[in-house]
């Protein structure tokens, strides 16, 4: 017989004997549970915010990269009959590119350079003719520097009143230019939409002026 009677068993370690519950348990799977589907939620949350921002991304790129606005036939440079030395305005017309929604031109920056020192950053909106104020009239007198105008001269099949340009309508734009341009001078338009792409247009004055001409 093993004597025992030497041994302390005040030494021997505690052993518990109680067990893990099916309760303890379900507990913490429930818990793990929580944990998992908060998680799952804020990373589907943060995943579907990120395809959103990539989507508008995306369409804002596709936007300004596309011009919303393009030149529909010919460009005509106007002169005095009585004065033949250089242009006073040009006429040139714009509609909508295919699919795109209507744009207010009255939002649109224009801008003017030539290769005769002729330069204007922000031509002045003169409005819609016809009109009380006279509408185009300093347009057509052409100007020089911070005085050159631009104006709707008219609408073709366009319903909507002011400088709305709509799909399936034209818009005749007068541009006023400075003194610089006369014969042989290379000019540059710049058309700044509110929404899209800049809109460039060159063209070069013919050697001799006429009062109405075809600018190429």
């Amino acid at each position: 017989m093993i004597n025992l009677s030497g041994l302390n068993l005040m030494d021997r370690p505690l052993i518990s004997e109680y067990g893990f519950t099916g309760l303890e348990a379900a507990i913490v799977l429930i818990a793990f549970v929580v944990v998992a589907a908060v998680f799952s939620y804020v990373v589907l949350g943060a995943g579907f915010f990120t395809t959103q921002t990539a989507q508008a991304t995306v369409h804002t790129g596709v936007q300004q990269a596309s011009s919303s606005i393009e030149i529909v036939g010919n460009t005509y440079g106007i002169a005095d009959p009585g004065d033949l030395t250089h242009l006073k305005y040009i006429n040139i017309t714009v509609a909508l590119t295919a699919g795109g929604t209507a744009v207010d031109l009255q939002q649109m920056v224009l801008s003017y350079n030539d290769n005769n020192g002729g330069h204007n950053a922000n031509l002045t909106y003169g409005g819609v003719a016809p009109d009380t104020n006279g509408a185009c009239s300093n347009a057509m007198n052409g100007g020089s520097g911070t005085a050159q105008e631009w104006c709707i001269a008219e609408k073709i099949n366009n319903q909507t009143a002011g400088a709305m340009l709509e799909q399936n309508a034209q818009m005749i734009i007068a541009v006023g230019l400075p003194d610089t341009a006369t014969p042989s001078t290379k000019f540059t338009i710049n058309f700044h939409p509110a929404t899209g792409a800049v809109l460039s247009i060159s063209r070069t004055i013919a050697g001799s002026i006429y009062p109405v001409q075809s600018l190429y």
